[in-house]
């Protein structure tokens, strides 16, 4: 028996939720967005991420994910960031299913969706009012940081090989932008 899915436009949360695609899966207004398969560079790097924040969790409490997990930014908005940490005083927000939002969230740039990380979840993010905002980009050898101020996110620190970026929100969280970039 086939399965039956849902028209593009036509999704709803709890579908989206129950979907066990095997791979990134956003959701936009009734609508899916498959977002293309990592390489072993970006899961290095978002592993090493995600293992920096749990360290700064197990001290300062809080709760730190990786992707493939989504995150709810509003009624109809989830994406699925790279690497999302949320504080302690905020873990009401953390469902077993999804979160609703995030103290801060990491994206690994990658080529072949540039835009999307960049540009699209930068304003996503803002309008969800995610505090923090971290970009490490591998083909530029950077990491931004971005803090949000009213309704933008501005420049905390971009920060390149032989630099420790540190978090704009997160009081003693900092990562060695190098180790980073290096992952294994």
């Amino acid at each position: 028996m086939a399965l039956l899915y849902p028209d593009q436009g036509g999704w709803t949360v709890d579908e989206y939720l129950a979907l066990d695609a095997g791979r990134h899966v956003e959701y936009s207004h009734g609508r899916l967005e498959f977002l293309p398969m990592p390489d072993e560079e970006h899961q290095e790097i978002v592993f090493f991420l995600v293992k920096a924040l749990k360290a700064y969790a197990s001290k300062a409490g809080g709760k730190a994910l990786m992707a493939p997990f989504p995150v709810q930014l509003w009624k109809e908005k989830f994406r699925e960031p790279d690497v999302v940490y949320m504080r302690a005083q905020n873990l009401r927000r953390c469902k077993e299913r999804y979160w609703e939002g995030a103290d801060l969230a990491m994206e690994v740039v990658s080529e072949s969706n540039r835009e999307h990380d960049t540009n699209t979840k930068r304003a996503e993010y803002a309008k969800a009012r995610i505090a923090e905002y971290w970009l490490l980009d591998p083909g530029e050898g950077t990491l931004t940081v971005l803090k949000l101020v009213g309704t933008k996110y501005v420049r905390h620190g971009e920060f390149v090989r032989g630099q420790v970026a540190c978090s704009a929100r997160l009081p003693g969280f900092k990562v060695d932008v190098k180790a980073a970039l290096e992952a294994k």
